[in-house]
């Protein structure tokens, strides 16, 4: 049996083990396996063995806010077990708490040795891509010293400083060199005849810079405990559809899923916020664009979401030009690390505005919070932020000189700057990729609304009558321009995008259901392309994939090339409803909630495109987060779009 990942996720911590619950610190790839806080890795290796081996798996770990498994010794039928082996997992803020509780299964008394095997190695995120990159890190000094009830594992690289702390209880009687530099923990058991005994082992991880007083927890109960009570503030109260139980389950699972995702981010004065991360493992980190489109997902049923993620990127927006990170004043920001890599500038994310659609999203998100809330006083403080947003737009985005926002590719960060961000996602049909400036035909439709969103805001939340005007004919300007430009005739469908010197990039994709949501179509438009959307190329009977299939351009398989995406169908169900196509608008919504139910009610990031008709479950993409964030509050955005019909 192949030994698997599984995901243990509280905020900016989560923890991957394999099935017997060990963390080898050999994997890369699309899931790494270690203990993960801030984007550094704070144990790489954690393997229990039992009198010198490696136990055996009877129940391997199951998925869910613990990792629990059962183990015995290895043996055969003629020599039963001589003991079990309980183990429990939880994470916690920075932390690792395992239970191991053994029971005798024998009537007289027993001896039972225990090890674990621990090591640290700090390395960042980052360096276990997948993308064949290196990275000198010339100073660096791992350290470890040995603690009456444990050992602590410590680097350093010139002001660059993180721990990680092991403490036991009961506390080890030898921590002994294994040679290769981690450091194994041996306990001597003595079990009364059927008797049981427990071990509790803590792990502390202090990431750089942080300097909070951090509580470990007593055991993994008190931090399912923890994680108990946040999931249920996040659910309670919302009117889940009682006709839809399937609906019901994946909104609940979602809700869930984006309690156990909320990390801390600073407000602009420095006010403490808890702002829902893009995704696990590689994204538990403030992503404009996904913390936006989870937040006006979840608006109607938990609108302090969006009173924390506004204030979050207002207090990150760009006030200046950076070359690496793409910084222009007024931008939002698209991503924020906290790894030593981006702290010494060997990646561009520290904080990286690599983003194109960020910028109008948040405005969107904006408008759409006061109207729903009424809240003038976050309006009027954000002011100065949003004017500045939409300077960003009409400036530096391009809205004036282009007509449009327009990105270029960025050398050292991000090949494209729209949602399909990947490497040849925005392409011609048979998959040539444009060179130079690129107009993406989803953040028009952005654009359009941020503009006519801002203008209400404006009007009723800052008194500005002139600026409303102004912005609103802007939005009129933009939506003639766009349906001369991108409006393919012989094709009845929008232009993915136009290049640098106006010509249509004609693929068929999936970003013509954003202009949908964004209203961006005339009606007569915007009727044609959403029954198109749900044609067999496009429709897989899990939900629309990301291009249509029989282009050349289309692979199943392919990240943003024929692969469905919850939250682009969430958006173009929205879309649906928008322009009065309820029937397919229900068609869409059911797809997603079937997906869903066929994963114990959870989205994962992403599904692979393979069809309904020959697949009868869906098939996964080979590198989903399995939690995402904007994945987790689809649900909820199926819920406004079709309610529970």
């Amino acid at each position: 049996m192949t030994d698997r990942h599984h995901l243990l996720v509280h905020g900016a911590t989560f923890a991957a083990v394999g099935d017997l619950g060990d963390i080898s610190g050999v994997r890369r790839g699309s899931s790494p396996d270690g203990l993960f806080v801030r984007d550094a890795r704070h144990l790489s290796r954690w393997q229990l063995t039992v009198d010198g081996a490696v136990p055996e798996v009877l129940t391997p770990v199951t998925d869910g806010d613990a990792a629990r498994c059962v183990l015995v010794p290895r043996g055969g039928r003629q020599e039963p077990p001589a003991h079990t082996l309980f183990r429990e997992q939880a994470v916690g803020d920075s932390s690792f708490v395992e239970s191991l509780r053994v029971t005798s299964n024998r009537p007289v008394p027993t001896t039972v040795r225990l090890a674990i095997t621990a090591d640290a190695d700090f390395t960042d995120q980052f360096e276990l891509r997948s993308d064949h990159r290196t990275y000198v890190k010339a100073g660096a000094v791992r350290s470890r010293q040995v603690l009456d009830d444990g050992i602590e594992f410590s680097y350093r690289r010139a002001d660059w400083r993180s721990c990680t702390t092991i403490t036991a209880d009961p506390a080890p009687e030898a921590v002994e060199e294994t040679g290769t530099g981690a450091r194994r923990l041996v306990w001597t058991l003595d079990l009364e005849p059927h008797g049981t005994t427990e071990l509790v082992l803590r792990v502390m991880a202090r990431p750089h810079g942080d300097k909070r007083a951090l509580r470990v927890p007593r055991s993994p109960a008190s931090v399912n405990e923890q994680l108990l009570a946040l999931e249920g503030r996040f659910v309670e109260g919302v009117a889940f559809p009682t006709g839809w139980p399937e609906l019901a389950a994946a909104c609940a699972r979602g809700l869930a899923d984006l309690a156990a995702l909320q990390v801390a981010a600073a407000g602009p004065d420095g006010e403490e916020l808890r702002v829902p991360a893009a995704g696990a493992p590689w994204f538990l980190t403030l992503l404009g664009r996904d913390a936006l489109l989870t937040a006006l997902f979840a608006l109607p049923y938990r609108p302090q979401l969006a009173a924390a993620v506004l204030p979050a990127l207002a207090a990150t927006q760009a006030t200046g030009n950076g070359t690496s990170s793409v910084a222009q004043p007024g931008k939002i920001v698209h991503e924020v690390r906290h790894g030593e890599l981006a702290h010494f500038g060997q990646v561009p994310f520290r904080r990286y505005y690599g983003s194109v659609d960020a910028t109008p999203l948040f405005l969107i998100l904006l408008g759409a919070y006061v109207e729903q809330t009424g809240d003038a006083v976050l309006a009027r403080r954000l002011e100065p932020h949003a004017r500045a947003a939409i300077g960003w737009m009409l400036d530096h985005g391009g809205l004036t000189s282009r007509g449009y926002l327009v990105y270029r590719a960025d050398k050292g960060g991000l090949a494209n700057q729209n949602w399909k961000d990947s490497p040849g996602a925005i392409c011609w049909s048979d998959g040539t990729r444009p060179t130079g400036a690129v107009m993406a035909a989803g953040a028009q439709g952005y654009a359009y609304d941020a503009l006519r969103r801002t203008a209400s805001v404006a009007r009723t939340a800052w008194a500005d009558e002139t600026y409303a005007a102004l912005l609103e004919q802007a939005a009129a300007d933009l939506r003639d321009r766009f349906q001369r430009d991108f409006w393919m005739p012989e094709r009845s469908f929008p232009a993915l995008a136009l290049d640098g010197q106006g010509r249509q990039v004609d693929a068929l994709a999936s970003d013509a259901g954003h202009l949908l949501w964004s209203g961006l179509l005339d009606k007569e438009y915007g009727e044609v392309v959403g029954r198109r959307l749900l044609e067999p190329d496009f429709f897989s009977g899990w939900g629309v994939r990301t291009l249509a299939s029989g282009q050349p351009a289309y692979h199943p398989l392919s990240y943003h090339r024929g692969s469905v995406w919850p939250h682009d169908n969430a958006l173009i169900t929205l879309g649906l409803a928008r322009y009065g196509l309820h029937d397919e608008a229900r068609t869409a919504a059911h797809a997603l909630v079937d997906a869903a139910t066929t994963a114990g009610h959870r989205l994962p990031e992403v599904l692979a495109g393979y069809g309904r008709d020959t697949h009868p479950e869906p098939v996964p993409y080979p590198h989903a987060c399995v939690r995402e964030s904007r994945s987790a509050a689809a649900p909820l955005a199926l819920l406004t779009a079709v309610g529970g019909a």
